[in-house]
């Protein structure tokens, strides 16, 4: 059973940036790929960003693209979502999850790990 912690969320401003972090347990990190989803009020849960095994050809969903920029430290069983130039649509709880698939899939259901969450808020 692998356990995700996500932490960094927060209260930022339009323009700001934020930084958030997933620390899994129970399994060997370097051996899941990992993903940032977020979901909004009355939304689906959307892939934000992926990254590999080895933290090379990560993914991004179009929204993103250029602003945020997600990362994994395999020595510190961490992985980021770095996120700049933060708009109010951002706006979301953004979730940690983790698979041991070796081919990225940017749906909810490919995920087997989940974390609680952690809530972004951007304001006008």
């Amino acid at each position: 059973q692998v356990q995700l912690v996500e932490s960094g969320g927060g209260l930022v401003q339009a323009g700001g940036s934020l930084r958030l972090s997933c620390a899994p347990s129970g399994r060997t990190f370097s051996n899941l790929y990992m993903a940032w989803f977020r979901q909004a009020p009355v939304k689906e849960r959307e892939f934000v960003a992926g990254i590999s095994r080895s933290g090379r050809s990560p993914l991004y969903a179009d929204s993103v693209k250029g602003r945020f920029t997600i990362s994994r430290d395999n020595a510190r069983n961490t992985v980021y979502l770095q996120m700049n130039s933060l708009k109010p649509e951002d706006t979301a709880v953004y979730y940690c999850a983790a698979t041991p698939r070796v081919v990225p899939d940017l749906t909810p259901v490919a995920y087997e790990y989940w974390g609680q969450g952690t809530q972004v808020n951007v304001s006008s």
